[in-house]
């Protein structure tokens, strides 16, 4: 049954707007009259939400998805818990759509609900929002619809989506106070050069002395910041966009991330949080009933990193062919020797999902470390290292003026 979205007004002279299932413009207005309002607009919800193939490019590069990482995650938790407690999935679509905090994520959870009464399976009609809920995310709840046990799949879910967004929060966080350090670092740079440096120098150019070397050369680097800035920054974000479109193309995009892996810190921590992933996102489906095929295929395509993705594919080849899957994954090096050590006592014990989901843990918990330890490590030396180039500038500018009041006395 069709889903509209509509505004109305009650007994009461109050404009009313939400939802309401029908077979047709004309019964949704009906049913409205029933129930004692009076019908202003009804329109059909593919108005408002259209399936993810069918958007346009502006839409995608100007519109916001419905539900962020922290709004998907609590509304995953919401229906988890009222799966659980008893209440039928249309039912429970149907009391999230009335506490939706907006019209548009209102309307998806309506869209949502009018395919489940339609006939449609719940992991088929978010399939049609590939925007708003991804492939893993269908598949999670495929399985869960499957095995009959949707309430505990879309809690483990929600647990999941917790853990990623607090891993990927300490990573940000981790990293903001270096950028912000190296962002003002690099504005005060520019400004002492670009016009500090030439307002003391033309302070000099009538003494005819030779200036100090130092200042010289901080001379000619403010020339050439002040002469050609704009040229070099618009080189810059050329190389930006050359390099964007080179990422794009798969085989230079999986050479690049095998060189950024071999990288001194920061490829260990790629490394650590792609591993995280992979183990996490396995787990969760392997525990949801997912055949081991299919969740290895479906964990290997969250994996950023194109060559441990195709690492991952290429033990998916193994396992299909008999292997287990701690050789298989054993024989890649590029997955830390904590995520095979653990599925193979997953495989000894029976409890694989259990020992992959310690295993992501562990490696989440190490990533996190290594990142602060890494931040700790930054934020001293880009101060020293902002304090010795202002520095420099400084020198620049007093070594004329000493050298000009010695030459007075």
């Amino acid at each position: 049954m069709p889903a509209f979205s509509f505004e109305a007004l009650d007994a009461e002279g109050q404009t009313r707007k939400g939802t309401i299932d029908a077979d047709s413009p004309k019964a949704a207005r009906s049913l409205l009259r029933a129930q004692a309002l009076v019908p202003l607009a009804v329109e059909a919800l593919a108005a408002h939400q259209q399936a993810g193939g069918t958007t346009t490019l502006g839409q995608r590069l100007f519109t916001r998805p419905v539900f962020n990482s922290s709004q998907l995650t609590i509304w995953t938790r919401q229906l988890a818990g009222l799966i659980v407690s008893g209440l039928p999935l249309e039912r429970a679509l149907s009391a999230l759509s009335e506490e939706a905090d907006n019209d548009r994520q209102r309307h998806l959870v309506a869209n949502l609900r009018a395919e489940v009464n339609a006939g449609s399976t719940f992991a088929k009609a978010l399939a049609q929002h590939p925007r708003e809920f991804s492939d893993i995310f269908c598949a999670v709840i495929g399985a869960g619809e499957q095995s009959g046990h949707l309430g505990e799949v879309l809690d483990k879910l929600a647990d999941d989506l917790e853990e990623r967004q607090a891993l990927r929060s300490k990573l940000i966080g981790a990293s903001l106070y270096p950028a912000i350090v190296t962002l003002v670092a690099i504005v005060i740079v520019l400004f002492l050069v670009g016009y500090v440096v030439p307002q003391v120098a033309n302070v000099f150019a009538g003494t005819k002395r030779a200036l100090p070397t130092l200042t010289v050369a901080m001379l000619a680097l403010s020339s050439l910041v002040r002469n050609y800035g704009w040229l070099m920054l618009g080189v810059l974000i050329l190389c930006g966009i050359g390099m964007r479109a080179a990422l794009s193309r798969p085989h230079f995009r999986t050479v690049f991330d095998a060189w950024w892996l071999n990288l001194p810190l920061i490829g260990k921590l790629a490394r650590g949080y792609n591993a995280a992933r992979f183990a996490g996102t396995l787990a969760m489906l392997a525990g949801a009933g997912v055949p081991i095929l299919k969740a290895l295929q479906a964990a290997a395509e969250t994996l950023n990193n194109r060559a441990m993705r195709a690492d991952a594919l290429d033990a998916l080849v193994l396992v299909r062919e008999g292997a287990p899957l701690a050789s298989a994954i054993a024989q890649k090096k590029r997955f830390p020797g904590l995520v095979s050590m653990f599925a193979r006592l997953g495989e000894q014990t029976g409890q694989l999902p259990l020992m992959l989901q310690r295993a992501a843990t562990q490696l989440s918990t190490e990533v996190q470390r290594r990142a602060m330890q890494l931040a700790t490590i930054l934020e001293p030396l880009l101060i020293v290292g902002m304090g010795l180039i202002v520095m420099l500038i400084v020198l620049a500018v007093l070594m004329p003026i000493i050298q000009l009041n010695q030459f007075v006395k």
